[in-house]
């Protein structure tokens, strides 16, 4: 245990960020630099070191919490970083982007705010960069076996990593021009600076990963010829199949999906445009869906100068306080308020959109929608609560349906899916067709980064046995596994 007493002698503090004025005008990350390794010691040496991690059973990737925050707490940088490798490929990309599970099954959290884990698991693994200590983990030998990893996002780069450590010569294909997948095209600069992802990538070169862009297997290259290329393939694809909105007037110009959207400002900040195409200036903005990627946009359409920003949600606005029905440690649907919320805007809970409204050239200029109540179970509009709002941009940010099927991928490979429409797989994350695996939202359905590096990790393990018989990779979950947060 750090320190028998921290909990006790220290509350939670986490990462401050830079004034909203500030920051609204760049895309630099919004935290202040520097401002957590002066108190992470202190944070790390409030976990109880329980008998029973519960901070475990939050993480589906078996992250060794409490070992790695004694380290943290003892500033043995060295060790820390190496415990947290030791369960995640990228700990830089959760520590910034995951909604941290963990911390919600933190014991200290029945009663008091719980532990720092995410802040902590980024103080480890910037410092470990910082001091040279993350290195390339080149193979001792060669298996003499292939791997072709379709999709560059968290689960196949995490495959990726994984098999070529193993020893197989593995390639990513990625439809994209540059590697990351929705880490690169998804996620705005300022929640992660896209520098993080650039070194990992360095890193899996030298490590002997090699990357093929531009190429989406099914239109550019058949699934049929990739996979007599290669002794095995894994399918990182994505559940990149948007939901849409079915109402009169979604025809309208300046109604886009969100990421029809945000990847062309994720463009404009790798120099490919000097102003996004699609851009929110001086315009009154409307984001329809109330989650994380609704809240990109809405930081995105702060930063390019919206005249206003109005975020919609059908469901009503979630509590404070976790309800009976999400009892710890689970993770509960609570009120959250992201940086992006904090630079200002208008969040409207329990509305449906009716229809959209343009201008004699076919531009959208109105929302109309209806609020909404449960009756009987099911959302029903509010009789009398029809209005208008203001809206000269619209993103739809309301979810993703499954994987792709557009491309031919599933279709030319012969891939099965289950009964929620994703590709189906057998408890070693193998398809139907031997030696195709499957990782990730392709398999699971929309989900976390956490989620996403976890699949990459087993689908590797799975693919190592079907090439030589057996595997020492670790494989943290299974497809069975399901949570809350699924």
């Amino acid at each position: 245990m750090a320190d028998p007493k921290g909990f006790l002698n220290h509350g939670r503090e986490v990462a401050k960020t830079r004034p909203v004025a500030e920051r609204v005008k760049d895309w630099n990350e919004v935290y202040v630099p520097g401002s957590l390794l002066p108190i992470i010691s202190k944070q790390a040496s409030r976990c109880m070191d329980c008998g029973i991690p519960f901070c475990h059973n939050g993480c589906p990737l078996g992250n060794l919490i409490p070992e790695w925050n004694d380290y943290a707490y003892r500033e043995d940088w060295a060790a820390a970083q190496e415990r947290l490798h030791a369960t995640n490929n990228f700990p830089e990309f959760t520590g910034r982007l995951c909604p941290a599970p963990c911390e919600s099954a933190c014991v200290l959290g029945i009663n008091q705010a719980p532990v720092t884990i995410k802040n902590v698991e980024v103080s480890i693994i910037d410092k470990a960069w910082e001091t040279g200590d993350v290195a390339p983990q080149i193979p001792e030998r060669l298996s003499g076996k292939t791997v072709a990893v379709i999709g560059s996002g968290p689960a196949g780069l995490a495959a990726a990593q994984q098999l070529t450590r193993a020893g197989h010569t593995v390639a990513v294909y990625e439809r994209a021009d540059r590697i990351g997948g929705l880490l690169r095209y998804g996620i705005p600069e300022f929640k992660m600076e896209k520098r993080h992802i650039n070194r990992r990538i360095e890193q899996m070169r030298a490590e002997g990963t090699r990357f093929r862009t531009g190429i989406e297997i099914g239109r550019d290259l058949k699934a049929t010829d990739l996979k007599k290329r290669y002794d095995a393939v894994v399918v990182a694809a994505g559940a990149t199949t948007a939901r849409d909105l079915p109402v009169p007037g979604r025809e309208l110009k300046g109604i886009y999906q969100a990421m029809e959207y945000l990847p062309l400002s994720n463009k404009v900040q790798e120099g490919d445009y000097v102003t996004s195409p699609i851009s929110a200036e001086g315009k009154h903005v409307v984001v329809i869906g109330g989650g994380d990627t609704g809240a990109d946009c809405v930081g995105t359409a702060h930063r390019q100068g919206a005249a206003s920003v109005t975020q919609l949600e059908i469901m009503p606005r979630p509590g404070e306080e976790r309800n009976p029905g999400q009892p710890w440690p689970t993770f509960p649907m609570l009120y959250k308020v992201t940086s992006a919320h904090e630079e200002g805007g208008e969040r409207v809970y329990s509305v449906s959109t009716t229809h959209f409204e343009g201008d004699e050239d076919g531009n959208v200029q109105w929302l109309h929608l209806t609020e909404v109540e449960f009756v009987d179970g099911k959302l029903t509009p509010k009789p009398g609560t029809e209005r208008k709002i203001p809206a000269q941009l619209v993103t739809l940010a309301m979810g993703f349906t499954g994987t792709d099927r557009e491309n031919g991928l599933v279709e030319q490979f012969g891939l099965e899916l289950d009964e929620r429409g994703n590709i189906a797989r057998d408890a070693d994350f193998q398809t139907n067709v031997p030696g195709v695996f499957v990782a990730g939202d392709a398999g699971r359905g929309q989900s976390l980064i956490v989620w996403a590096i976890a699949e990459g990790r087993s689908a590797a393990k799975g693919a190592d046995c079907f090439l030589t018989g057996a595997s020492d990779l670790p494989a943290p979950i299974r497809p069975t596994d399901r949570s809350l947060m699924a």
